[in-house]
């Protein structure tokens, strides 16, 4: 069963998508907050998004550039502003396909699907971690932060997505040492010190100040 986030303003035209798209058994989810679009993308962790043009708030240009910063997952535009521009704007911003409304649903369907097919039968879905407007890409190690990105060494990842998925929870030094312990490197206290002091400063950089709390003699938190 795949994830479909669909992002689309007129209430008629989504509940007709989603039905047709749980007929084929897929599990759809309606945006409902149109000014946080990148926050319900990220709750759901859709495997395909499908996307107007024309929202509240922002429009669908924006949502897809946010959505690039974060994740290669598929993205559809559906909507009825299908002048020649407006297409080619959006494969530009990274989009995988353009569907004009009016249109039939078992043509948007079999669209959907397969590009579903040809994604998923070759890769899985890279999960993006959030925590405080923090965007962590698991896929290929970036943590980005109000449009600015930096990179992460493996064991820099490792830390922070443990962290973020403990987040509001302590982790002990001796569990981090046992994930860093997985590598092929030699992990003492030292070395995870100095590995999480150098996140700290990436995170720093970011504008993300004090994102990462010790709790002395217990290990590390990033609280909610």
């Amino acid at each position: 069963m795949y994830k479909i986030f669909i992002v689309e303003d007129d209430e008629g035209i989504a509940n007709g998508i989603a039905s047709q798209l749980k007929s084929w058994g897929h599990e759809t989810f309606l945006c409902e907050d149109f000014n946080n679009v990148i926050n319900e993308f990220v709750k759901v962790q859709p495997h395909i998004v499908l996307l107007d043009i024309s929202l509240p708030f922002f429009n669908g240009f924006h949502w897809c550039n946010e959505i690039r910063k974060i994740s290669k997952v598929p993205i559809v535009f559906i909507s009825s502003a299908s002048e020649n521009m407006n297409i080619v704007m959006a494969m530009n911003m990274g989009a995988d396909d353009f569907v004009a409304k009016p249109f039939d649903l078992n043509v948007l369907v079999a669209k959907v699907s397969a590009l579903l097919r040809r994604t998923y039968d070759f890769a899985e879905s890279v999960p993006v971690l959030e925590c405080r407007g923090a965007m962590l890409n698991t896929g290929d190690g970036t943590v980005t932060y109000e449009g600015n990105k930096a990179e992460l060494t493996k064991n820099e990842l490792k830390i922070l997505s443990t962290l973020m998925k403990e987040r509001g929870k302590t982790v002990s030094r001796e569990k981090l040492m046992e994930i860093l312990w997985e590598s092929d490197s030699f992990v003492d206290e030292n070395t995870l010190t100095v590995n999480v002091n150098r996140l700290r400063k990436k995170l720093e950089s970011l504008g993300l100040t004090d994102f990462i709390s010790t709790r002395f003699g217990e290990g590390y938190i990033i609280k909610n």
